[in-house]
């Protein structure tokens, strides 16, 4: 691994914390058992497209550390730990590996979709398992912060991911 992707890394972790830190303080969609609008993932997904999948997944699995360390996390066991953080921020590294469609001049970004509906389905899964709820009632409880997280994901690193100069 390269200086400059360990530099490159650092940078989307530490843009990661700064933008959970902001969402966490600004609560818009805060459910009361967590779960919140995720700006943190904008990093991720940025941190995915512009180094890979492989790195990308690293940031995001270092960035449930960096949750540990600030104190924003909370969970009942560790199969429930797997499931609302190390599968749903590891997921955002594979982003780049979902094909992405032009529409007229902008691209469409699957990736985006796909992994905030595989984060989506983990939450809800975990929601059933360990918080005993109906599967609705745990789809609608983190679809009301997934759902908004998705689409400013979709709409700010579509318009970040251009300006970047990327060399692979």
């Amino acid at each position: 691994m390269s200086t400059r992707d360990l530099v490159k890394m650092s940078a989307y972790l530490a843009m990661f914390i700064v933008l959970d830190f902001i969402s966490n303080m600004i609560g818009i969609f805060k459910m009361p058992q967590g779960g919140t609008l995720g700006l943190g993932v904008i990093a991720l997904l940025l941190a995915s497209y512009d180094l890979g999948w492989k790195k990308g997944v690293a940031v995001g699995l270092m960035s449930v550390l960096l949750q540990w360390m600030t104190g924003a996390m909370w969970f009942l066991n560790w199969f429930q730990f797997i499931l609302d953080y190390l599968l749903a921020f590891g997921i955002y590294g594979v982003a780049c590996m979902v094909p992405s469609a032009k529409i007229g001049k902008q691209s469409f970004l699957w990736g985006i979709v796909a992994v905030n509906l595989i984060r989506l389905a983990s939450h809800t899964v975990s929601g059933v398992l360990f918080y005993e709820v109906t599967w609705w009632g745990s789809l609608a409880y983190n679809s009301w912060y997934m759902i908004p997280t998705m689409i400013v994901a979709l709409i700010v690193v579509t318009m970040v991911l251009p300006r970047l100069r990327i060399n692979h």
